[in-house]
């Protein structure tokens, strides 16, 4: 199995070197590594180009001349990793995101695991994410699956993991081959929801596995779930979360309502933990506006300007296309 991992950048040099270190450091090697730059200024640009040159023609630096948000940058450095035609995961994650020695490993070690025990279906893995204390980090524990069959949750209880529905970008592993079936992340959401959306596509008729001997740490700078105060980013996951059920085809029908009235309790939670609803408030109209009177732009279109390489956006335009039909 050949694995291309893409990190996505944005000021936090410090961060990136500590991350790009872990990523060099792997008992497995990385076959191939993508760092995507999203315009940042704080030197990251330099400290990417610094500690790539070890990796030689086995990796790739690619600056955008503006900030895509992850979004963007997911949809980018994934874009540029499926072009390869050997490479089998796309193993994806932020600056701020530190590998374990083993994580990788861990992971394709379960997935071999996984393909002894009968069909090998599985589209995506997720590594078990770690605060800087060590606790497991609410913003990245995985749930399972939701009405997973008997024979399904036995089956990855039998290699060690729990079957899921989706799974964040902070270490998720995608199936380059489902990637170049089903297309790219949608990057008109900018942050927020994009790895919500996208690994429930790619899992909707296949597996994805909870690993937890892949473990990394989310060095965020508090140990905080999802439904702490986001202040103006509210806006973001109002308008994405509306596009996630009113366009996307990642969840069935019933899934929709269930994982809808999920949003309504967090959301409520979040006006009750924060010290400006006024400013949740008027997230909460112009998110829940737009969410109704917008839909996202193609991807290839919000890319189109920001610098991409030209093989790259070829990809982009093609797999784009795919994720819109």
């Amino acid at each position: 199995m050949r694995v291309t991992a893409v990190l996505v950048a944005y000021n936090r040099r410090e961060l990136l070197r500590e991350s790009l270190a872990a990523l060099a450091a792997q008992s497995r090697p990385v076959d191939r590594l993508i760092v995507v730059d999203n315009a940042s200024d704080d030197g990251s640009v330099e400290v990417a180009a610094e500690m790539l040159e070890s990796w030689g023609a086995r990796a790739r630096h690619v600056t955008l001349t503006e900030n895509t948000g992850g979004a963007g940058g997911f949809a980018t450095g994934i874009a540029a990793a499926v072009i390869e035609d050997d490479t089998d995961w796309v193993w994806v994650m932020d600056d701020d995101t530190v590998p374990g020695p083993d994580a990788l490993a861990g992971a394709l070690a379960l997935h071999e695991r996984y393909r002894a025990t009968g069909r090998d279906d599985l589209a995506v893995m997720g590594s078990r994410v770690l605060w800087t204390d060590g606790a497991d980090h609410p913003m990245n524990t995985p749930k399972a699956k939701i009405r997973a069959s008997a024979a399904e949750r036995s089956r990855a209880a039998s290699v060690g993991a729990m079957e899921i529905r989706s799974i964040s970008f902070v270490s998720a592993f995608l199936r380059a081959a489902r990637v170049r079936e089903l297309g790219l992340p949608i990057a008109d959401y900018f942050l927020w929801n994009d790895d919500f959306e996208y690994s429930a596509r790619l899992l909707r008729g296949a597996r994805g596995l909870f690993v937890p001997d892949s473990v990394v740490t989310h060095r965020t700078v508090k140990r905080g779930s999802s439904d702490q105060d986001p202040g103006a980013r509210f806006y973001y996951e109002v308008r994405n979360k509306i596009w996630v059920f009113r366009r996307s085809s990642a969840l069935l029908p019933w899934e929709k309502l269930l994982y809808a009235a999920a949003t309504a309790r967090r959301w409520l939670r979040t006006f009750r933990a924060s010290g400006d609803r006024a400013q949740l408030r008027d997230c909460l109209r112009r998110g829940w506006a737009d969410g109704w009177r917008r839909s996202p732009r193609p991807t290839r279109e919000v890319l189109r300007n920001a610098g991409i390489p030209v093989d790259v956006m070829v990809t982009v335009d093609r797999l784009s296309r795919i994720g819109e039909r």
